[in-house]
């Protein structure tokens, strides 16, 4: 048996703590009748088993030694300016959602991830980023009915 390692043992059992609470909010959420057999509990209890599974799998493989952190090659220092990128991005969507709406706080979100990444084509990713923040936007808030952050271009919609 190789050697165990207590951080992978910890991630592990937080892996599986993290579905046990996800499944305990998700049995607090009030079912109404009208629901037949999916409603507002089906995606989360999916989630909460997943996480439980995946936790117990990464547990076995933590107490048997087979879960090992690998040695990245030419591991440096940390890339501070994309960090400064994806913090940005972040940082925007918060601030502004409730000013500019859910579509251009995450386009500028997605394009600053981007960036962080490595990308130099940014009106490329904001075009990507545009598209993509509206086919949410529609999706979530015209086909689900759940409210993103209404804003500027939301109003049109």
């Amino acid at each position: 048996m190789q050697e165990r390692s207590a951080g992978a043992i910890a991630v592990a059992l937080g892996v599986v703590v993290l579905g046990i609470a996800v499944g305990y909010e998700t049995s607090q959420i009030p079912m109404s009748p009208a629901y037949a057999k999916v409603g507002p509990k089906a995606f989360p209890t999916m989630v909460a088993a997943g996480l439980i599974l995946l936790g117990l799998a990464l547990f076995l493989q933590a107490w048997t030694g087979e879960w090992k952190a690998e040695e990245e090659e030419n591991s440096g220092p940390p890339d501070w300016r994309a960090l400064g990128w994806v913090g940005f991005g972040l940082a925007v969507n918060v601030a502004l959602i409730g000013v500019l709406g859910f579509i251009l706080s995450s386009t500028v979100l997605f394009a600053s991830i981007a960036r962080g990444f490595g990308s130099r084509k940014p009106l490329r990713d904001l075009g990507i980023a545009f598209v993509f923040s509206a086919v949410c936007y529609l999706g979530f808030a015209k086909v689900l009915g759940i409210n993103m952050g209404s804003g500027i271009l939301e109003r049109f919609l």
